[in-house]
């Protein structure tokens, strides 16, 4: 199989598997963001959990709210794992054509997740800002995606754009602890291969799952007090008890790094760790466990579709 075609592979399976498990995770997610976006003293908290955040969805007849943004984060997920899933497999494949070895270590892994992850945030920072604005709303007051964007400047759009840039190393522990895992469950494992062109060897969906699962929890307990400030910087301006922006200044890191400390103490980073990890280590096991079962069905029609290019090019030049 050619270079270009195994990339774009991984990178259909990757985005599609995303687009499932965010759609499927995303009110959880949405309490999970207003949750970790605001930011008080222990006795002025409105939100003392994301079962809090529930409650209010469901008490104000606004549960449906529970879903505001949801357009735009799936299309922030699609594109950014696809560009994301195509890096990595284009940067690793280079990476071994280059040096000539077999496998990639470990220290060379990371770098390559993190290249890959850093070209994936500046394609989708907008995205990613404009989403967490949705969620971090008052129930029934979203805007769209346009109108959540225009209201500030380009420069607002890219909000959190040196944390996300950080947090490239998430995904790169992530998923470079999951290769090896796979690597070593799948050591010694006879190859059923009968052509050159057969498909990948791909792990079962309770293997993929469980070593999804373990490797996002290890990144995210690491990156955890970054994706905190992240979210923090790129929260609506505004929420439903009228609070303003020169009430939560935010929109800095100093900033942000001052105001938890102040008002939350250095346990205020970790605030909401429990409810990162419970979604992050669901939606990313969803990913990978959706992504391993779809690589065969997705290589057989990428297969079929290239034969077709083929054919039809041959019997375009016979005429």
């Amino acid at each position: 199989m050619g270079f270009d075609m195994e990339s774009l592979l991984e990178a259909t399976s990757g985005a599609v598997g995303a687009l499932v498990s965010t759609t499927i995770l995303y009110p959880l997610d949405t309490c999970k963001t207003k949750y970790q976006a605001e930011v008080s003293g222990h006795h002025q908290q409105k939100y003392r959990n994301i079962s809090d955040v529930l409650w209010e969805a469901i008490s104000t007849n606004q549960v449906l709210s529970l879903y505001q943004g949801l357009g735009t984060k799936n299309l922030q997920s699609f594109i950014s794992q696809f560009v994301y899933f195509y890096g990595y497999s284009f940067f690793k494949r280079l990476y071994l054509e280059k040096s000539g070895a077999k496998t990639i270590r470990t220290k060379a892994n990371l770098i390559v997740a993190a290249a890959a992850g850093a070209c994936t945030v500046l394609m989708t920072q907008p995205l990613d800002t404009a989403s967490s604005r949705m969620q971090t709303s008052a129930f029934g007051k979203s805007k769209g995606l346009w109108k959540t964007l225009s209201e500030g400047t380009w420069k607002e759009a890219f909000d959190g754009l040196g944390i996300s840039l950080l947090l490239t190393a998430n995904p790169s522990i992530q998923y470079t602890v999951f290769d090896q895992l796979k690597l070593r469950l799948l050591k010694g494992k006879l190859s059923n291969k009968t052509g050159t062109e057969s498909s990948p060897e791909a792990l079962s969906a309770f293997s993929a799952f469980v070593l999804g699962a373990v490797s996002k929890c290890i990144a995210t307990t690491v990156t955890y007090p970054a994706i905190r400030c992240k979210v923090m910087l790129q929260a609506a301006e505004s929420d439903e008890d009228g609070t303003t922006k020169e009430a939560q200044p935010r929109k800095t890191v100093s900033d942000t790094i001052y105001s938890i400390w102040k008002r939350e103490g250095l346990l205020g980073f970790f605030k909401g760790l429990e409810a990162q990890i419970l979604k992050t280590v669901l939606s990313s096991a969803l990913l990978l466990m959706i992504k391993e079962k779809i690589t065969k069905t997705t290589w057989v029609i990428l297969l079929a579709l290239r034969r077709y290019l083929i054919v039809n090019r041959t019997r375009l030049k016979a005429a």
